[in-house]
């Protein structure tokens, strides 16, 4: 399995996010590898809390996988999934520790397969079960932890 640095933590999460990705995510905090690192949500608006949790370790992933990465060492097709999911009450702060599974796959061999099966697919010799087989192959499967500091939302 690969293994990809943490992000340096910023003093301004918001701004990084904001500037990345043109999100403003009501956050302060860290990228919530650690629960002394926890990722503060200060308020959910009109989102509900695991969508929220979703986008932010998203962007975590992305930034991690892909863009601070190498062009040719550059993951895409980053999809997570949640696995785990524990509330804690650490000193009289609730936070959310939760696992996602995060597949993902190097952006040149995507790219390629992608290009194979648009080419190849409805064709006759086009082995539909092989390709599949290698995008399954080509995957990278990895879990990872979350802590979001919850308590300004309860």
């Amino acid at each position: 399995m690969s293994n990809f640095k943490p992000l340096l933590h910023e003093s301004n999460l918001k701004e990084i996010i904001k500037s990345a990705f043109d999100m403003d995510l009501p956050i302060s905090g860290g990228w919530g590898y650690t629960q002394e690192e926890a990722t503060i949500i200060h308020e959910l608006n009109t989102m509900p809390l695991i969508q929220f949790e979703h986008t932010f370790a998203s962007i975590r992933a992305y930034g991690e996988m892909n863009m601070s990465l190498p062009e040719d060492q550059r993951y895409g097709s980053i999809n997570l999934n949640e696995r785990d999911r524990e509330t804690v009450t650490i000193d009289n702060k609730k936070y959310e520790k939760v696992t996602y599974e995060i597949s993902a796959m190097k952006e040149n061999v995507y790219a390629a397969l992608i290009d194979e099966y648009k080419e190849g697919y409805g064709k006759e010799g086009f082995d539909m079960e092989d390709h599949f087989q290698r995008r399954k192959e080509s995957t990278l499967k990895r879990e990872v932890i979350h802590w979001f500091d919850i308590t300004r939302i309860l």
